[in-house]
This record gives C-alpha cells, sequence and structure tokens, in this order.
C-alpha cells in the first residue's frame, strides 16, 4: 500500500505512521531521512541535493521528488510505503504524481487527520509541560509559539492538500482529536486492514 498522511504537527500522524509501519510491514518514509542517505551515499540526486544545502538554501521539489523516486525503488518500499511530511505543497503533490505515474505506481490512501486547532494548542502545552515534569528535555517544536508558526505554514503551505486530493477523490478523513486506539481504529477501516 502507498499511503500519504495529512494533518497539521501534533495531530498523530507520527504515531499512527509507527503502529502501520508495524502492522503493514512498509517503510515510513522520511524526506529528511531519506536526502540525508542520498547525500551520504553521493547519488546524482544526493550530489544536487549536497550542493543545495551546503549553500544554505532549500532543496528544490525536483530534487525532493528525484530523492522519493529513488528511495520507492528499494526493496523494503516495493510492497508500500508511508509518506508523513511529504508532500507540503500542491506543487509537491503534482510532481510527485507524475513521477508515480511514469513507474507505474498510484496512491491506495490519502489520509487527513482533522484536528481542532485550539485544543492541539493545548495539547502540545500539556505535553511539554509533563515533559518538564518528568525532569526530561522540551522538544524545541512542544514550544507553544514554536508550534504556533508550524501550524500556521501548515495552513498557508500544506492544508490546500486537502483540496487536491479532495478533487482527485481519495481523500478520507478521521478525527485526529480521538483517543489513539479509536483513530487507529479509524485508519484501518479506511484501509481496509
Amino acid at each position: 500500500m502507498r499511503i500519504i498522511l495529512l494533518g497539521p504537527p501534533g495531530a498523530g500522524k507520527g504515531t499512527q505512521a509507527v503502529r502501520l509501519v508495524e502492522r503493514l510491514g512498509i517503510p515510513q518514509l522520511s524526506t529528511g531521512d531519506m536526502l540525508r542517505a542520498a547525500v551520504a551515499a553521493g547519488t546524482p540526486v544526493g550530489l544536487r541535493a549536497k550542493a543545495v544545502m551546503d549553500r544554505g538554501e532549500l532543496v528544490s521539489d525536483e530534487v525532493v521528488v528525484g530523492i522519493i523516486a529513488d528511495r520507492v525503488e528499494e526493496a523494503d518500499a516495493k510492497k508500500g510505503f508511508i509518506l508523513d511530511g511529504f508532500p507540503r505543497t500542491v506543487a509537491q503533490a503534482e510532481a510527485f504524481d507524475a513521477m508515480l505515474a511514469e513507474k507505474g505506481l498510484k496512491l491506495d490512501a490519502v489520509i487527513e487527520f482533522k484536528v481542532n486547532e485550539d485544543e492541539l494548542v493545548d495539547r502540545i502545552v500539556k505535553r511539554a509541560r509533563e515533559t518538564e515534569a518528568r525532569g526530561e528535555q522540551v522538544r524545541k517544536d512542544d514550544n507553544p509559539e514554536v508550534f504556533k508558526t508550524r501550524l500556521e505554514a501548515y495552513r498557508a503551505q500544506t492544508a490546500p492538500l486537502s483540496s487536491y486530493y479532495q478533487g482527485r477523490g481519495m481523500l478520507k478523513t478521521v478525527d485526529g482529536m480521538k483517543p489513539i486506539d479509536d483513530v487507529t481504529h479509524a485508519v484501518k477501516e479506511i484501509l481496509g486492514r
């Protein structure tokens, strides 16, 4: 199965991706991890990415899609994969769709985690407090101001993907505010397994 998980930061995509990896035996593809691996391996697209990153610039959609194109050819991704955090824009989604079509592949599911943003901010604040109470380092992402900035970026850049995939008849939604096990069950229902 080839699956995209959509939703704002903190919506539970990562948690559900881990459960899908275990249940379906397919990898979760992280664009950051793939970029670093391609650079380390010295692949042609990795060398292009390294040059851009060395200049302190963002890697283009073309390079990111090229890295994903290479990654989906690896043995562990032949049965499918889970994308969480990509695509981030409609342009990336269009390029990704074109790449899949060139390879004769298609997406099986695009699942959006719907959340109440005010409650989501409260969830992050609570998580940060609990982490501090345990004497652990709070993740930079769990700072409420940083989180709000990430949420604004999501709304501006990534939220339009809902309409894009809705228009293609692919978008399914789950209530990301429900308990984790309930969300897992809803995802299972959508995937039929």
